[in-house]
């Protein structure tokens, strides 16, 4: 597999894309004006505990006060039970969690780390679980354990990196996770790690005492740093950056934590964006949409809600070529890959539900799912997907700790206020009518001057000439209607004159 990391900087905004197999597989954007809080450690002070949610505001410097769950308080972790690149267990040890009333009190002062931006209405959310990544391992100070991330599968592997963690940290009362990364890696590379997040970790403890309430005590590296020391492997042909001095920054990281990869990192000095060199700029935009075309002729259709998004798979314009068995099955492999790729792309999480064309064959559905799982396979984000449902649908969760594509680059339309369909020029026709009922009978007016959108006006003064008429008989009043193109089509005004 051929993958290339490109980065644009510009000086209020940095986006980094993943192309592999010259396709657009994900998409990372960082703005001046907001940027990601995730990693970040703040000294926060507690504002209200929950025990009906078994959970506590605290307030850390941001807009809203941040949510702190009891299970995130205390949450010892077992030996090899590591999943994925956070340094989080894949489940908390059964032992029950005490009440949060317990745990903390209104004013208490805690040290704090985010692990989910804030998502719409709701703040971030943290742990007191600190973890500190660096390019082959994750910190964790307050843990006691080593692990070994689930992606490296070989046993001989896990052992041999768990037998030079085990010689490096000896003297040392501190938890570490093995990152993916570190496959392969000798011991020097390992000892690098160790020594570095030692200092970074005693930098943190040293500016815990000095913090004020909000303070951030420890920031995450900037977006194209977090990309390199996450990204950066070595099926990685080359990372490209479009500005000098951030193309200077990355080759000084690279140089002193990856000096193998060094050489694959290049400067674009291109006069064309890089973006859209790489197709990048189109991708984004059909990001936006919500059918997603196949190219057998069939096509996805994706919709965002706040409790789920779910994923409907139609055959379209494809027919087969054998049977309808066939034709539903090779459209259910496809969308099961494009699937895979339009999540990581828009970065959809939380609960998805995928509703493929309906299998008799349980082969079929068997083949389909393995296909699922093995698209997911290459996404950096931990997901986790069921069986086949009894009607029929896959349900699968994807970890969210950021906003979507969509609703980083988009907000609600002002005309549906997000609802995503208008009321009809009939429907806003008839609310004039009852509102200029209500109004002459609460005040007294000569006549009515009604203002509204060109399109609802037209069908009053044609299609709806006839039920003026007896409107203004039956109020006794004259109504005059007037265009303005400036309304939406469910804005409208009614003028007592």
């Amino acid at each position: 597999m051929s993958e290339e990391i490109l980065i644009n900087v510009t000086p209020r905004e940095t986006r980094v894309a993943v192309v592999e197999n010259g396709m657009l597989q994900e998409v990372l954007i960082e703005r001046a004006s907001r940027r990601g809080y995730v990693g970040n450690i703040y000294k926060g002070r507690v504002l209200r505990v929950m025990p009906g949610m078994q959970a506590a505001f605290v307030d850390i410097g941001l807009e809203r006060a941040a949510f702190l769950h009891a299970s995130d308080i205390l949450r010892p972790m077992v030996e090899d039970s590591v999943e994925g690149e956070s340094g989080e267990p894949t489940a908390p040890a059964p032992t029950p969690t005490p009440p949060i009333g317990e745990l903390l009190r209104e004013g208490q002062d805690l040290i704090v780390q985010v692990v989910k931006e804030p998502i719409g209405s709701k703040g971030a959310r943290l742990t007191t679980q600190l973890s500190i990544p660096s390019r082959y391992l994750v910190l964790l100070p307050y843990g006691r354990v080593l692990g070994v991330s689930a992606r490296i599968e070989s046993d001989e592997e896990r052992a041999r990196l768990k037998g030079i963690m085990a010689e490096l940290i000896e003297p040392m009362p501190l938890g570490y996770i093995v990152r993916t990364n570190a496959e392969g890696q000798p011991r020097e590379a390992l000892a690098k790690d160790v020594a570095y997040l030692g200092k970074v970790w005693n930098a943190i403890r040293s500016g815990m005492g000095e913090a004020r309430v909000g303070a951030c005590v420890y920031e995450d590296l900037s977006l194209p740093l977090r990309c390199v020391r996450d990204y950066m492997r070595e099926d990685v042909e080359k990372l490209r950056v479009d500005s000098r001095e951030s193309y200077e920054r990355i080759r000084r990281f690279v140089s002193r934590f990856i000096p193998e990869l060094a050489e694959r990192v290049e400067h674009y000095p291109g006069e064309r964006p890089i973006f859209d060199l790489y197709g990048v700029e189109d991708e984004i935009q059909r990001a936006m949409q919500k059918q997603v075309p196949l190219k057998s002729g069939g096509y996805l259709v994706l919709d965002q809600t706040e409790a789920m998004t779910t994923v409907d798979v139609n055959t379209g314009a494809y027919l087969g070529h054998r049977n309808l068995e066939d034709t539903v099955f090779r459209t259910n492999l496809e969308a099961a890959q494009a699937a895979a790729r339009q999540l990581r792309l828009r970065n959809l999480g939380g609960i998805i539900i995928i509703d493929f064309i309906d299998m008799a064959d349980a082969e079929h559905r068997r083949q389909v799912l393995r296909q699922l799982e093995k698209s997911l396979a290459h996404d950096h984000t931990k997901s986790t997907v069921y069986e086949f449902s009894p009607l029929g649908l896959v349900e699968m969760t994807r970890k969210r700790t950021t906003e979507s594509l969509e609703r980083q680059l988009c907000e609600p339309c002002p005309t549906c206020a997000g609802r995503g369909s208008v009321k009809t020029a009939e429907t806003v026709c008839y609310e004039i009518f009852r509102e200029i009922t209500r109004a002459v009978r609460q005040f007294d007016a000569e006549k009515l001057l009604v203002l509204a959108s060109n399109r609802v006006v037209s069908r009053i003064l044609e299609e709806e000439s006839g039920a003026v008429a007896e409107l203004e008989e039956f109020i006794g009043k004259t109504i005059r209607f007037q265009a303005d193109e400036h309304y939406a089509q469910e804005q409208y005004d009614v003028v007592l004159l």
